[in-house]
């Protein structure tokens, strides 16, 4: 008995040394506070054990594990409104990382207020953090937290501003109004564009000698003018659902959130330039790109019911018909339109479509107007072949990103410009009458119309010319490889090292830094180095978040740039950090690191490493994004993207030094 009871203490003893090595000194809890509709504050409350402490979300470079909170947003029902507050605390000298660091003891309580756009119950997060007491510290731990909302429905509520909220709160809703304001332009572009192809569409073979049977035929099939408008109408109604039917398939196989990543990937750009060499080739008379004749068949039978039902078919036997035209032509733009990401294919069908349905609604509530068409003939297929052409200068632009985004050099600023001048200056001989295709009819004459189109053609091509000994060629500044991405990115017989009167005025480049050709600005293409480099030279740093395949980075680089005021500040005013998005080169071995946005996950390329920095930082994601921060890493002034207007981009950097200046 007694042997037994020495026994049982000896396994109390043992059970309680093992108890003591696990330890868990904090423990977590949450709480949200409504601050109005459309904002919550999120509350994360850690319980300390006594003689620990829970170090702070900021401390010094090789010190702890700071602590750190993610917020899981995949759904993106709401954004972070400023950074996660934390209390005062203790700043003292720590024994064990022997410097000054800030902690907390007993209790700390953090802080984060989020902007919802979907009001759900339940917002998750994560928390990692570090402990000590002053002898050990216990490893890393993460530790996932729940917020819950009670008694809420899920409605979706407006993003409104809420002005009383301090400087940093505006600042991270005004990025996100940028953002929202430069998508916006560039759906518009993309509606234009469409609309425009569109009308380029109704001038084709299929197309164009459709308008006056479809209209005769509402017009003499209907009772009396009123229901053969309503027929007509019906009927362009008809072919808008389709084709936004068809962009909306896009956007869906894709999905919308994950189309623009399509703009820098490598295969996608040359499955992109294939597709349309083909589409060219096409228009260009070497064969017909159509559907089966079995489809046609089958519509064509169903358009033959009456009512809506009937019309409906019709819109679509002619969209099947007309699709050796308007197949290339819709091929393309749901191409560059997927390239945008978001909605722009759904936006870009409706533009397209729109100017489709447009004419057959009109001619049919004016008959009369039928009488005014030119009649088919050879210059249907004229225009066909200029689109060809078009569709074929367009298609290098995405082998030249394929090429840039891995850097191979095949496809440099010079070649691609050669390219167009071959491209375009076949194009004016054609024009001309120079050059015949397989359909063509024999011409006799060359109409004025036609000639002025081949005269335009030809100087667009004389003044490529000079693009391939230098010079920035404005108009089409979105398209080549930008200037440095050249085999003489100083000019034809200019170089850093050899002859010519380019010099640099930097003399040995720091560590990192090179000059930006042709402009001869110093950057960096990492954070790290450019950062230190600005306090080293007491100037701002000017961070941009570009893109080899960013088409609107190179317009801001070649027309906003080189201007004397722009020139001045970017040369000596500020220092320039590149980092480039879309950079494919593998971090070096050490480097890769999990990714915070996509849990689980590793960085593998340089370009990961950069556009998670711009989303988590800043919380925006397009390119062009430029941020002129100070040697603390705070921002001087509220970001900006695109800017084409000069005056204005320079106004806010002098804006932005002028406030640096004032800090030091």
């Amino acid at each position: 008995m007694k042997a037994k009871t020495l026994l049982f203490l000896a396994l109390l003893i043992i059970q309680s040394y093992v108890s003591a090595q696990i330890l868990d000194p904090v423990k977590w809890s949450t709480s949200v506070e409504k601050i109005s509709d459309t904002e919550y504050k999120l509350i994360s409350k850690a319980s300390i054990d006594p003689g620990w402490h829970l170090y702070s979300q900021n401390v010094p470079e090789d010190g702890p594990i700071p602590t750190t909170f993610s917020y899981l947003n995949e759904d993106t029902s709401f954004v972070l409104v400023g950074g996660t507050t934390e209390e005062e605390g203790h700043t003292v000298d720590d024994p064990i990382f022997n410097m000054k660091i800030k902690f907390f003891e007993d209790q700390a309580t953090f802080e984060q207020i989020i902007e919802v756009f979907e009001i759900k119950s339940t917002y998750k997060g994560i928390v990692e953090f570090m402990v000590c007491d002053d002898q050990r510290c216990l490893p890393p731990t993460e530790v996932d937290l729940v917020f819950e909302i009670p008694n809420v429905d899920k409605t979706i509520v407006p993003n409104e501003k809420n002005n009383a909220k301090n400087s940093t709160i505006t600042d991270e809703r005004e990025v996100g109004a940028i953002a929202k304001s430069k998508s916006s332009r560039g759906l518009w572009a993309i509606f234009f564009i469409a609309f425009i192809s569109g009308f380029a569409a109704l001038l084709t073979p299929c197309v164009f000698p459709m308008i006056p049977l479809t209209v005769s035929y509402f017009t003499k099939q209907s009772k009396n003018k009123a229901v053969g408008i309503k027929n007509a109408v019906l009927y362009g109604i008809s072919i808008i659902v389709i084709y936004v039917f068809l962009g909306s398939a896009v956007t869906a196989i894709f999905g919308a959130d994950s189309l623009n990543a399509l703009a820098t990937n490598v295969w996608f750009n040359i499955i992109f330039f294939l597709l349309l060499v083909t589409f060219a080739v096409s228009f260009l008379g070497a064969f017909e790109i159509t559907l089966p004749h079995s489809w046609a068949n089958k519509i064509d039978a169903q358009s033959t019911k009456s009512g809506l039902i009937g019309i409906f078919f019709m819109a679509l036997a002619l969209a099947i018909v007309s699709f050796s035209c308007t197949g290339p032509i819709v091929g393309t733009l749901l191409v560059e339109a997927a390239s945008k990401g978001g909605t722009a294919p759904i936006i870009g069908m409706l533009g397209f479509s729109l100017a489709i349905a447009l004419p057959f609604a009109l001619f049919a509530a004016f008959p009369g107007w039928l009488n005014s068409l030119p009649k088919s003939g050879g210059w249907l297929n004229t225009v066909k072949v200029v689109l060809g052409f078009l569709e074929l200068a367009l298609a290098f632009k995405f082998l030249s990103q394929a090429d840039l985004v891995i850097q191979l050099h095949w496809l440099e600023r010079e070649v691609f410009i050669a390219i167009w001048i071959a491209i375009f200056g076949a194009l004016g001989l054609y024009l001309l009458g120079k050059i015949r295709l397989p359909h063509d009819s024999p011409m006799t004459h060359i109409s004025v119309g036609r000639l002025g189109l081949a005269l335009l053609t030809l100087t667009f091509t004389i003044y490529m010319i000079p693009g391939l000994w230098g010079a920035p060629l404005n108009l089409i500044s979105a398209f080549p490889p930008p200037l440095e991405y050249s085999e003489s990115p100083y000019g034809v017989g200019y170089s850093k090292v050899g002859a010519g009167t380019v010099s640099a005025d930097h003399g040995d480049l720091p560590d990192g830094g090179h000059l930006l050709a042709p402009h001869d600005i110093l950057a960096f293409n990492d954070y790290d180095k450019g950062l230190t480099y600005a306090k080293k030279v007491g100037k701002p740093i000017l961070i941009d978040f570009t893109g080899w395949a960013c088409v609107n980075c190179r317009k801001m680089e070649q027309n906003v740039w080189p201007k004397p005021a722009v020139l001045d500040v970017l040369k000596n005013k500020v220092v320039l950090v590149s980092l480039y998005v879309d950079d494919k080169r593998p971090l070096s071995t050490g480097e890769e690191v999990d990714s915070k946005l996509k849990p689980g996950k590793k960085l593998k390329y340089i370009g990961q490493k950069w556009s998670e920095l711009q989303t988590i930082r800043y919380k925006a994601n397009s390119q062009p994004f430029y941020v002129l921060m100070d040697h603390n890493e705070e921002n001087l002034i509220d970001p900006v993207g695109y800017t084409p207007d000069t005056d204005e981009y320079y106004r806010w950097l002098e804006d932005g030094i002028s406030k640096f200046k004032a800090l030091h």
